[in-house]
């Protein structure tokens, strides 16, 4: 098992993985993790590759200003400064990702490049009329939580428009992108969301891979609007289409360096498998909603109840449960129904009606 991320060293740095700076983890590339606002992630990290034109970075951080004062801070290090960044190549659009990019891009001119498939939810961050009502707390209704769905409106934040304007260039499928010397293979890996991309340095041995591969922890599965079909069994081909990749030395969003994409990516993959025949197991009294199969499951490394996780944490339990239950029936193994109040159930399908 996996160091939990609250205690992981990096051996880029010898330090735990948020320590500030500008770590090297290979010629030419720094790995510099940024301070995120929130009690489960404390940073996120940002690449720095060095080019004979300046820097491109993949993601940019949240626009905040502790995370841009030590980025500038951290660029200092390796004798650069914002108006040498030239291009920021982000891996999706969530805002610790994405907002810094748009801010600083739009003040020292860089591209700023996010996969097209972040078209929809670009629409709809920056729509103050579509976050009248959290999309989210209508996908907490339907997934049997209503108590959760009112906790979650009182709690949530709105959006800052500003910061969801479109790229200036939207990557169109897989493709090739020059970075100075190297050549980095943009791979369309949705599933944590629907444009997410990974960046493949094969020469340098090295995968950029945002949110996609993360070393000590599960992405999040279902937190995105619009909510797809099936996150999950997108996330896990996107997994399988990486795993046919060379294996590459794992560039995280979150948690350590790691030797091995390809180790993560199996222990990803047999932890959804187990995650599926417990949800499976759950429906063994159904028909039962996303919430009460939530119940029935463990949650983080630890094995917390649903009942004892904080209002953004069950949330995500209830819609990751949910895309767990939506492979299940893509698969065959369970049915959906929908209730005249619009809350879904779940229900076994036996194998011989299916």
């Amino acid at each position: 098992m996996s160091t939990p991320t609250a205690y992981a060293v990096s051996p880029d740095s010898g330090e735990h993985w948020t320590t500030e700076g500008a770590w090297p983890v290979a010629p030419g590339v720094h790995r510099i993790p940024l301070p995120l606002p929130m009690d489960g992630l404390k940073a996120v990290n940002v690449y720095a590759i060095e080019t004979d034109d300046g820097l491109v970075l993949v993601d940019g951080g949240w626009a905040i200003p502790q995370a841009r004062e030590v980025l500038e801070r951290s660029l200092r290090l390796i004798g650069a400064r914002f108006g040498d960044i030239r291009r920021f190549l982000v891996t999706h659009v969530h805002r610790d990702h994405y907002s810094l990019s748009v801010v600083l891009g739009r003040e020292v001119g860089a591209d700023v490049s996010l996969g097209a498939g972040e078209r929809p939810a670009i629409e709809v961050m920056s729509d103050p009329e579509a976050f009248a009502t959290s999309p989210f707390a209508g996908a907490l209704r339907a997934a049997g939580a209503p108590d959760l769905a009112e906790q979650w409106e009182r709690h949530r934040d709105t959006p800052d428009t500003s910061w969801w304007v479109a790229p200036d260039t939207w990557l169109e499928g897989d493709q090739a992108i020059a970075v100075g010397a190297r050549t980095l293979d943009a791979v369309e890996t949705p599933g944590h969301t629907p444009g997410h991309v990974v960046f493949a340095d094969r020469a340098g041995g090295l995968l950029f891979a945002g949110d996609h591969v993360l070393p000590t922890i599960t992405p999040s599965i279902g937190f995105t609007v619009p909510l797809p079909v099936d996150p999950l069994g997108d996330f896990m081909a996107s997994l399988t289409k990486v795993r046919a990749l060379p294996d590459l030395r794992l560039l995280p969003a979150h948690g350590p360096v790691a030797d091995s994409v390809h180790a993560r990516v199996d222990e990803l993959l047999a932890f959804h498998e187990t995650r599926l025949d417990a949800s499976l197991a759950a429906l063994a009294s159904g028909p039962r909603t996303c919430a009460e199969v939530a119940g029935d499951l463990g949650w983080t490394r630890h094995q917390h109840p649903f009942s004892e996780l904080d209002v953004f944490s069950r949330g995500l339990a209830a819609m990751e449960t949910r895309a767990h239950l939506e492979l299940l029936v893509a698969r065959g193994a369970a049915r959906r129904t929908t209730r005249p109040d619009g809350v879904l159930e779940f229900e076994p399908v036996s194998p011989g009606t299916r």
